[in-house]
């Protein structure tokens, strides 16, 4: 609200005054938002570091396991075990709110299964092809709550940005403009305020000179 497109009236200063207080307001509630986004950010951050280092450790765990299993039993065979397998995960998508922001809620079920409900023959496989199984279901698991940490650090740090630029819009824009329009108020308030006794003093000490 820039000065000079405010008309100078009293009913004006007083809705410019309630529109600086509740602007101070947001702002401070903003900054605080903020300030909570931000060690929520740092939080996040740090478990995603160790989920990344989890995906990685997995997956090499579960590399490993795949190349015994293929050295002792041959490609083949273990393409037939993985072809053959029906215990499908079940991933679930929920949501949950981290200062007022829903994040993704995100969770793996690998329900534990034996060799003989698994698809696969027990004599035509061996415990190494059990093993890198094993190895692969808990890669999809901790892939999947990688992924959950990894959106949520993206949208807190998108929801810092949007809160930090909302912050600097109150702060450097809006407060100042509706206090410049406050203060270009006043001062015209006044000064309709002296050029009205000016006048009525002149006109007092001509009446009274007639």
């Amino acid at each position: 609200m820039p000065a000079h497109d405010v008309t100078p009236t009293r009913s004006v200063l007083l809705d410019v005054k309630k529109r600086i207080k509740l602007s101070k307001s947001g702002h401070k509630i903003m900054k605080m938002k903020r300030d909570g986004l931000i060690i929520e950010f740092f939080e996040v951050m740090e478990k995603a570091k160790a989920m990344r280092s989890s995906v990685v450790s997995d997956y090499e765990q579960a590399m490993e396991k795949i190349a015994i299993a293929i050295a002792v039993e041959g490609e083949i065979a273990v393409k037939s075990a993985a072809y053959a397998l029906k215990n499908e995960p079940k991933v679930t998508v929920g949501s949950k709110s981290i200062m007022g922001m829903m994040v993704p809620k995100v969770d793996a079920d690998m329900s534990k299964c034996t060799i003989l409900n698994k698809g696969y023959g027990v004599i035509s496989t061996s415990v190494y092809i059990e093993e890198a199984s094993k190895a692969f279901e808990k890669l999809l698991v901790t892939l999947v709550r990688a992924a959950e940490v990894e959106t949520t650090m993206k949208r807190l740090l998108d929801e810092i940005e949007r809160t930090k630029r909302r912050v600097n819009a109150l702060e450097f824009k809006v407060i100042p403009e509706l206090e410049e329009a406050e203060h270009f108020i006043k001062f015209r308030l006044e000064e309709m305020d002296r050029e009205n006794t000016i006048r009525l003093k002149f006109l007092k000490s001509k009446g009274e000179a007639a």
